[in-house]
């Protein structure tokens, strides 16, 4: 009893230090045409959901799938582009200050991109 114990508090204790995405991260980054980006990601983490929205030159769009484990995050959104609706899969991994992502979109294109944490108002 006393191990179990033991192991749920260093359980709890990785826990706790665990990287809280809620806020408000920006991110620029050149897309795949080679055109410069930015993109604000505003996040809501509740347990292991993740909720919020996306907003980008094309407007904002509500995040779908959102999980949280630990300080990786993952979600989905689905934006329009010429007439054709894209689904655009994210995951990362949480620090205090950024969110380091990968994108992943159609059949093989990806993107990096760094998300930095945005002073809150």
């Amino acid at each position: 009893m006393l191990l179990k114990s033991m192991f749920m508090a260093a359980v709890l204790a990785v826990a706790a230090f665990a990287a809280d995405p809620t806020g408000v991260w920006k991110a620029e980054y050149t897309s795949p045409d080679g055109n410069q980006r930015t993109s604000t990601f505003h996040l809501k983490a509740e347990g292991d959901k993740l909720t919020g929205k996306v907003v980008g030159a094309t407007g904002e769009v509500p995040i779908k799938d959102g999980t949280v484990k630990g300080d990786d995050v993952s979600f989905s959104v689905v934006r329009n582009f010429n007439g054709n609706d894209v689904t655009i899969k994210y995951s990362g991994k949480v620090s205090a200050d950024e969110i380091k992502m990968k994108a992943s979109f159609g059949e093989d294109r990806t993107m990096d991109m760094v998300a930095k944490k945005q002073p809150s108002s």
